[in-house]
């Protein structure tokens, strides 16, 4: 089925030196800007990304440092690429926790105003995890590799849930931690304010801090009690983003 669009929308990937959204680099963007009328526009550009590529990065996309050594850097590249996708709703496959981030740190870097809360997101990966079975019986079935009889007793959910989540440790070790505590963090979902999940909506819609000493307390509450904590976010290895929201949060704070 074609796509119905209003707008034109770009589907985009991107390569990069790791998966730090505030300290790595994009390597390689490629694009595809569909047009309502069907047209196809096609970009792929490799990037210098001035830092060295992880050997964990080049196993995955087999780009080295010496292939994009003589390649343009990103600043250079941003204005135009900002401008080819601007008007456009964005489209990508886990983009909206990785792809969107990064381009995203990467344009601020470079001082180009781009601002992806203002297109529509389209996740390919979030409406395939939405409409793709993700039951009690299929993660048994996928983690255990056994069929689930007696579905929906209460015991026999019970006991599998036990059992998936064992698997689950075994299958995840290099992620999970065999930590009550960690499993629990691990099982929540925040509705992020900044792409890196470092502040968040509360079940108040109120904008509280996602990490560290202050988790769980409100922004506005935290900037008032501890002013140096906005210095400290500031000057510390944060993403730009991350400082963005938060400066944007402290300006509507001291404009109450």
């Amino acid at each position: 089925m074609e796509l119905n669009l209003k707008n034109p929308i770009v589907f985009f990937d991107i390569e990069s030196t790791g998966l730090d959204i505030a300290r790595d680099r994009i390597v390689e963007i490629s694009a595809v800007k569909v047009m309502p009328d069907g047209r196809e526009e096609v970009k792929t550009k490799r990037i210098n990304p001035t830092i060295p590529i992880s050997p964990e990065a080049q196993a995955v996309h087999g780009i080295s440092n010496e292939d994009v050594k003589d390649c343009p850097v990103f600043k250079q590249i941003a204005k135009s690429l900002a401008q080819w996708m601007e008007g456009c709703d964005i489209g990508g496959y886990n983009s909206i926790k990785f792809d969107i981030p990064l381009l995203a740190e990467e344009f601020l870097r470079a001082g180009v105003d781009f601002d992806f809360r203002k297109r529509k997101l389209v996740d390919v990966q979030n409406i395939f995890h939405k409409m793709e079975q993700r039951t009690l019986v299929a993660a048994y079935r996928f983690y255990c590799n056994k069929d689930l009889e007696q579905a929906h007793s209460a015991e026999a959910d019970t006991l599998a849930t036990y059992e998936v989540l064992k698997a689950q440790l075994d299958r995840y070790q290099d992620t999970l931690k065999n930590d009550i505590g960690f499993l629990a963090d691990f099982s929540l979902k925040n509705r992020n304010l900044d792409y890196a999940g470092r502040i968040v909506l509360n079940d108040k819609d109120i904008p509280v801090i996602n990490f560290g000493k202050h988790k769980g307390k409100a922004v506005e509450q935290v900037l008032r009690e501890e002013p140096s904590y906005y210095a400290w976010i500031m000057q510390g290895d944060f993403t730009l983003d991350t400082k963005k929201v938060l400066t944007e949060l402290k300006i509507k704070m001291l404009k109450k």
